[in-house]
């Protein structure tokens, strides 16, 4: 399945937010994280995004459709975060999220370390970000009594 980024504009904000609430949707039902899943968050939050001066959000097209979103944030000049980053829940499994986080990987040659958090819970996650060569940072944060945040980082030798 050929997989292609493109940047996000202020037009795509409606289109990402309703696939966002779709692939995180689960995960809220799952895990009740109401204050920080975003499957809750608003327009306004994705227009933020779309528009961060140091990275912003990318659309994930596979085949001529546009499947999920990935969001960029420089940190520092070599320090990246990648946060969130969702598929549609019907092209799941499919490679997609792997081929994504190549791609954004390429795109940006001078990141040193990519870090970002996902559900400690969620080991299909935890497993794709680990295969990827992403390790545990041994940070953790609690988000209620059903879900915890873990932390991973990777660091690109040259």
């Amino acid at each position: 399945m050929e997989i292609q980024l493109e940047k996000a504009t202020v037009k795509d904000a409606q289109s990402i937010l309703e696939i966002q609430k779709e692939a995180f949707q689960p995960l809220l039902d799952k895990y009740n994280d109401h204050d920080s899943n975003p499957a809750n968050e608003t327009i306004e939050r994705v227009l933020t995004r779309i528009n961060y001066p140091h990275g912003g959000f990318y659309k994930i097209i596979a085949e001529n459709t546009l499947v999920g979103a990935i969001c960029i944030n420089r940190k520092e000049d070599t320090r990246f975060w990648i946060s969130p980053m969702f598929i549609l829940p019907t092209y799941q499994g499919n490679g997609i999220a792997q081929k994504a986080i190549t791609l954004i990987e390429e795109m940006f040659p001078q990141a040193i370390t990519w870090e970002l958090a996902t559900i400690l819970e969620e080991e299909r996650n935890c497993y794709l970000y680990e295969k990827m060569g992403y390790q545990k940072t041994g940070v953790t944060k609690r988000l209620n009594n059903h879900a915890t945040l873990v932390y991973f980082k990777k660091r690109i030798i040259t």
